[in-house]
């Protein structure tokens, strides 16, 4: 019965992802940039 109930879950969640069709990029704005930094790391003690 859980089984059922995880597959039954795991396809409606998975269903779920393409209900409103392929995601398409937001129309650019213009006179709007961005910019910043970013540092990805790992820190051990």
């Amino acid at each position: 019965m859980i089984r059922i109930t995880f597959l039954l879950l795991s396809l409606s969640t998975l269903a779920a992802c393409g209900a409103d069709g392929a995601p398409s990029a937001p129309a650019a704005k213009p006179g709007v940039t961005i910019s910043g930094q970013v540092k990805v790391g790992v820190v051990g003690s």
